[in-house]
C-alpha cells in the first residue's frame, strides 16, 4: 500500500510545492492536489479548459458528483464510492482555487470554517464537562443554526428563508414542509393528506379535460408537493423513494430488453403485450423473493 512516498523515489515533501513538479509530490497528500490543480489554473502553461471555467460553469460537475457519491453508496460499491469521494473532492479544490485567485478566500479558509463549525455545533463532544454532560437537546441543531446567522446576511427574516432554491425539487418540497410544520403549518394526521391528495388528483383531471397546458402543470406539481407531504407523515423520503423506484424500473426493463434479446427478438421489435408478459415475470420473482 502506497504510504504517501512520492513516486519515483522523490523525497520533496508538500512544502516544496513552489519547486516541485505537482506530479512528483506525494500523491496521498491533499497538498498534492491543491498544487495540482493551481498548475492547471496557471496562465500560459496551464490546462486550456480549466483556465476558462468560473464557478458557474463548475457548479453543475459539482452537484453531478455529488449525486454519483450517492449512487455509489446506494449500490455499496466502495472502491467506486472512494473514486467519486476524489472526484467530489477535486470539486472543493476547484472552487477554492478560483476562490484564491480572485482573492476571496483559501483552501485553508475552508477547513477552518468547517472545522470551527463542527466543534462549535458539537458542545455535547467538545465542549466544558457541563456541556457534555447535557447532551443534545431537542431544537439543538435549528437554535445553534439560528445564533450563527444573527447579524449576518444569513439571517432567516421569514420561516422559509434560507432554503436553497437549488435543491431537487422533491428535497426542497420537503425541507419546505418541514419548516412550515415546525411553526404548526401542517395536517394533524395521514388521513387529511389523503384526502387532499385526492382532491389535487381531480383538480389535474379536470385541468387536462379542459384548461391549458401551463394549468396542467401546475395541478401536476400541487399533486407531487402533496405527495411528498404524504411521505413526510409516513416517515418516507420522497427523493429517496424515487432514485429506488428509478432503480427498480431499470433493473426490471433491463431484464425485459435482456430476455427479449435471448428470445431472438428486441425492444423495437416486441409488441406491448410481449414486454408485459416479461415484466409481469419479473415482478412475481420480485414478490416472490421478498
Amino acid at each position: 500500500m502506497d504510504q504517501g512516498r512520492s513516486p519515483e523515489g522523490n523525497t520533496k515533501s508538500p512544502g516544496d510545492l513552489t519547486t516541485a513538479a505537482p506530479e512528483t509530490l506525494p500523491r496521498r497528500d491533499v497538498a498534492t492536489l491543491l498544487a495540482i490543480m493551481k498548475a492547471l489554473r496557471t496562465p500560459e502553461t496551464g490546462c486550456p479548459w480549466d483556465l476558462q471555467q468560473d464557478f458557474s460553469s463548475i457548479a453543475p460537475y459539482t452537484l453531478e458528483e455529488a449525486y454519483e457519491v450517492l449512487d455509489a453508496i446506494e449500490r455499496g460499491d466502495m472502491d467506486d464510492l472512494r473514486e467519486e469521494l476524489g472526484d467530489l473532492l477535486l470539486q472543493v479544490v476547484y472552487h477554492a482555487q478560483m476562490a484564491t485567485e480572485a482573492d476571496h478566500f483559501e483552501f485553508a479558509d475552508v477547513v477552518e470554517a468547517i472545522t470551527t463549525k463542527m466543534v462549535r455545533r458539537h458542545p455535547h463532544v467538545f465542549g466544558d464537562p457541563a456541556a457534555r454532560a447535557a447532551g443534545v437537546k431537542a431544537g439543538f441543531w435549528e437554535r445553534a443554526k439560528d445564533a450563527e446567522r444573527q447579524g449576518t446576511e444569513k439571517q432567516r427574516k421569514r420561516v422559509l428563508d434560507d432554503i436553497p432554491a437549488a435543491l431537487p425539487a422533491l428535497t426542497r418540497a420537503l425541507k419546505l414542509q418541514k419548516r412550515a410544520a415546525r411553526v404548526g403549518f401542517d395536517w394533524p394526521d395521514v388521513t387529511r393528506v389523503l384526502a387532499k391528495i385526492i382532491e389535487e388528483a381531480q383538480e389535474l383531471t379536470e385541468a387536462r379535460d379542459r384548461l391549458s397546458i401551463e394549468k396542467q402543470a401546475e395541478e401536476f406539481g400541487d399533486l407531487l408537493f402533496v405527495m411528498v407531504n404524504l411521505g413526510r407523515h409516513l416517515g418516507l423520503d420522497a427523493e429517496d423513494a424515487l432514485r429506488k423506484a428509478n432503480s427498480k424500473f431499470t433493473r426490471r426493463f433491463n431484464y425485459v430488453e435482456d430476455e427479449l434479446k435471448a428470445r431472438g427478438s428486441s425492444v423495437q421489435r416486441a409488441d406491448l403485450d410481449e414486454m408485459d408478459e416479461i415484466w409481469n415475470e419479473v415482478r412475481r420473482r420480485d414478490n416472490s423473493a421478498q
